[in-house]
């Protein structure tokens, strides 16, 4: 028999530093030659991304290795939240050219590791100041010609908007390193955003997106093609696709020179074909190739996403489904879509292909994220890298349910739950269980009911979780998303107050011991949520946006006008701040809570913090304040992970009254 305990004291053995040393997942896949190649996150390794290379040995056999030893940092900080950090080729002799940028100095390097002697990587952009300067992003090679195009971020002045970002072309042969000058501009800088360009197969025109302010590129962005010259140059640049109320997600070449793209133009994000000749103006000429109420593509957070790619014989590799995606082979020419086989429920947008053969990175409630191959001529999936392998007995692991609430105005809501589980203890049947309601980051985002341990860690122990896409979120169309226009602070806490009361209605939760946390946007809703609603005990608010009116300055370039959509324009903003700001509202907060912060967060800045922490001062409420230093938007270092779990678990463990001795304990001042 089962042992009984109360929800919250079960013992597991899903820890926080186990949870913590499998966070993250593999990105920014590529194929070099026969091989494929990732970066990976190091949580143990002060939070690096390595890139990884899974060298294929005697038939059946393949290793994967780093490319680089520690501390080389494979990331960039382009738009603060990065974008593609590598390309590689293959070379007859010599083994692999790879260019990559480093986190720490955020310049361009050239390596060749296969390379006799050991030589370490040579730098191929100049040396800038931490944090400013130059910064570069999805590179893509072009040995022949001698140099790597890609994106390139300049900061012209003190200010996180004094930037510009235009394409350029940086010389393989390391003559820029100590010249800017060396750096070739492709692009005017007109546009305020870009994406790098895609190259057609011939060679002889390039693609790429760009959008301006005060659009975010999911609200409106354009596909601009143009020919390249025998020098080098781009001439006839035009616009082909999208505009300010069309999003185009991505694009690219198929082998036989047709280009390809993603766009909102019909509610989805659907596949087209473009005409690259279209004149300017004209709106596009474009061919919906899979027309359905599904989306095929994206918030463009960072460049060098992917959700699509072009097969050799012209099949096209595509993400594609509605809250949840999965992995489809489309005929262009038919329309027919015919999904791979496989328990998983979620794919990142990373996909590569080489030849018949696609690869990207998915996860199930079952397995973290792996790297899994699909053999477009056999049909056959198989995982090749970063197996994710069962750290504990995966009879702990969450049993995710995805359901659909209904909030105000009788508006849809999607979420998904994870009750309670633990194989190796029981509830009494007179119980119900605390939950805590996440609120996810973006807020033009969404997530997957996929193994996450952070999750588990809590779900293992008794205390379940509902993760709430709310209106807004990415995954159901632009209409869904459109939801939160000027709504922020009002659809997103209304939607997670109607699950959380919907789960307490049917006898799911407990009413009494209910939370709410979330990091980013999330900490702005979970934050929000304490102080215009009673259906919390508590909650976590991480690295969060706590002043509408002071993040509109403070925030980074890509963000400084998001509010624009999300809350109205400048000149209601403080109006809107007023009624929806945790900091204006500081004093309706009167449950305890636990903030978290990197001090290096150039996104959601720690004043944010500090100012929301004063107007608390001396008002009798509980709270904790952790901050953390070296850690940016978003912790990625084991140790930080592991102190934020822990602490959050003891904020519930004394709200809730649960009993257990096995948690570090919270100070919780006023």
């Amino acid at each position: 028999m089962v042992p009984t305990g109360p929800y919250g004291g079960w013992p597991s053995p899903i820890d926080a530093a186990l949870a913590a040393s499998h966070d993250g997942r593999p990105e920014y896949l590529g194929t070099v030659g026969d091989e494929v190649w990732w970066t990976a996150p190091r949580p143990a390794e002060q939070g690096r991304r390595a890139l990884v290379r899974r060298r294929v040995g005697p038939p059946g056999t393949a290793v994967e290795e780093s490319v680089l030893p520690p501390p080389w940092n494979v990331r960039s900080r382009v738009v603060e939240y990065g974008g593609s950090p590598w390309a590689a080729v293959p070379r007859p002799a010599g083994g692999p050219l790879v260019v990559f940028v480093h986190f720490a100095d955020q310049r361009l390097y050239a390596y060749e590791p296969d390379a006799p002697g050991g030589v370490p990587p040579r730098p191929l952009t100049p040396l800038s100041p931490v944090g400013g300067g130059l910064r570069w992003a999805d590179p893509v090679l072009r040995p022949g010609h001698g140099e790597v195009w890609c994106v390139l971020e300049e900061f012209t002045g003190p200010g996180p908007t004094e930037v510009r970002r235009v394409l350029a072309a940086v010389p393989l042969d390391g003559s820029a390193a100590a010249d800017r000058a060396a750096v070739r501009e492709l692009t005017d800088g007109r546009n305020r955003f870009t994406t790098g360009p895609r190259i057609a197969p011939d060679g002889r025109r390039a693609a790429w997106l760009v959008w301006d302010h005060p659009r975010m590129p999911w609200d409106g962005s354009e596909l601009k093609v143009a020919e390249i010259t025998g020098t080098g140059g781009l001439t006839r640049v035009r616009t082909v696709l999208g505009g300010p109320q069309e999003s185009v997600a991505q694009a690219d070449w198929a082998a036989d020179g047709t280009l390809l793209a993603v766009s909102d133009r019909g509610g989805w994000w659907n596949p087209y074909r473009v005409d690259p000749d279209a004149p300017e103006g004209s709106g596009g000429k474009a061919v919906n190739l899979c027309p359905r109420d599904e989306e095929f593509g994206g918030a463009l957070w960072k460049t060098g996403l992917r959700w699509f790619a072009p097969l050799d014989g012209g099949l096209i590799a595509v993400l594609h489904g509605q809250g949840s995606s999965v992995l489809g082979l489309l005929d262009p020419e038919t329309g027919d879509l015919v999904d791979a086989a496989g328990p998983w429920t979620s794919w990142c947008p990373t996909l590569a292909a080489h030849g018949t053969r696609v690869v990207g990175v998915a996860a199930s409630p079952r397995s973290g994220y792996e790297v899994v191959e699909l053999d477009a001529s056999t049909g056959r999936t198989r995982v090749i890298g970063a197996r994710a392998t069962d750290p504990v007995d995966p009879a702990y692991y969450p049993e995710p349910q995805s359901r659909t609430f209904t909030g105000p105005d009788s508006r849809e809501i999607h979420a998904h739950v994870y009750p309670p589980h633990n194989p190796g203890r029981a509830a009494p049947a007179d119980e119900l269980p605390p939950y805590v309601v996440w609120a996810h980051g973006g807020p033009t985002d969404h997530v997957e009911p996929v193994l996450d341990l952070h999750i588990a860690y809590f779900t293992s122990r008794g205390i379940g979780v509902a993760e709430v896409n709310y209106g807004g979120s990415t995954g159901y169309g632009r209409a869904y998303r459109e939801r939160l226009r000027e709504q922020w602070g009002v659809v997103d806490v209304e939607d997670c107050a109607a699950v959380a009361r919907a789960l307490a209605a049917e006898g799911t939760a407990d009413p009494a011991r209910v939370a709410i946390r979330g990091g980013s946007a999330g900490g702005w809703t979970a934050a929000a949520s304490l102080a215009a609603t009673d259906v919390y005990a508590c909650g976590t608010i991480k690295y969060p946006v706590l002043d509408l009116v002071g993040i509109a300055d403070e925030t980074h370039d890509l963000e400084s006008q998001y509010l624009t959509g999300l809350a109205g324009p400048p000149e209601t903003l403080a109006v809107r701040c007023r009624e929806r700001s945790p900091l204006a509202r500081a004093d309706r907060i009167r449950v305890p809570f636990l903030l978290l912060q990197g001090l290096d967060d150039a996104v959601c800045p720690p004043v944010q913090a500090e100012r929301f922490l004063a107007r608390m001062r001396g008002r009798r409420v509980p709270h904790a304040y952790l901050a953390f230093e070296g850690e940016g938007h978003g912790f990625r270092r084991a140790e930080t992970m592991v102190r934020a779990l822990e602490a959050e678990l003891s904020l519930y463990v004394q709200v809730f009254g649960i009993d257990r001795d096995d948690v570090p304990p919270l100070e919780l001042g006023t």
